[in-house]
């Protein structure tokens, strides 16, 4: 459970990264915690990149059909220029950001904001993905969520791909993809 630090100095920034496989709740996560900023009076905006487009062109929408507005895009500086006037930002879908996610994140806690992330800390082929190892490196908290192993019912913290298709992004949900445990995906991968 993720516990808010006291701040006496009323403007200390902070970047909180939720990470985790497909399926682990990672934007049901990034929601909640928006939605309690939100409760708190705090400004909050919400970022996604525009590549993302499953289940809204706008919101953020977790697999259970949580959702929360949100402004989609295309790059991450972009979010430096859209969000002057918040006190939290939220940003799911990190992994499809660019490179410079890291550096946007870190100029804004700088400025006294609270950065909350969410994205795949690895990809479907147990890679790390995208900025989200940078992240993970320079943020404050970090939450690491896990779905259940389709195959076995045990912990799972890796996304497994179920069609042969060999390129890094491939969008997708529950036709595509499943949770698995350590040792069930690394069977079926043949490590």
């Amino acid at each position: 459970m993720f516990i808010e630090p006291f701040n006496p100095h009323g403007k200390l920034g902070w970047i909180e990264v939720i990470c985790g496989s497909m399926f682990s709740g990672k934007t049901e996560e990034l929601i909640r915690r928006l939605k309690r900023a939100k409760i708190a009076n705090l400004r909050v905006e919400i970022f996604k990149p525009t590549t993302d487009m499953r289940y809204s062109d706008e919101d953020i929408v977790s697999h259970d059909e949580n959702n929360i507005p949100s402004l989609p895009v295309p790059s991450a500086t972009n979010i430096i220029l859209l969000s002057h006037e918040a006190q939290v930002i939220g940003i799911d879908e990190a992994q499809f950001f660019d490179e410079e996610l890291p550096h946007v994140c870190k100029t804004l806690a700088q400025q006294g904001k609270r950065i909350i992330i969410a994205g795949l800390d690895m990809d479907s082929f147990g890679k790390p993905f995208g900025s989200m190892p940078q992240l993970l490196a320079i943020a404050d908290f970090v939450t690491k969520l896990h779905a259940i192993c389709q195959v076995c019912g045990n912990i799972a913290t890796f996304s497994y791909r179920k069609v042969s298709i060999n390129r890094q992004v491939l969008l997708g949900e529950k036709d595509i993809y499943e949770p698995r445990c350590r040792i069930c995906f690394e069977q079926e991968d043949g490590f």
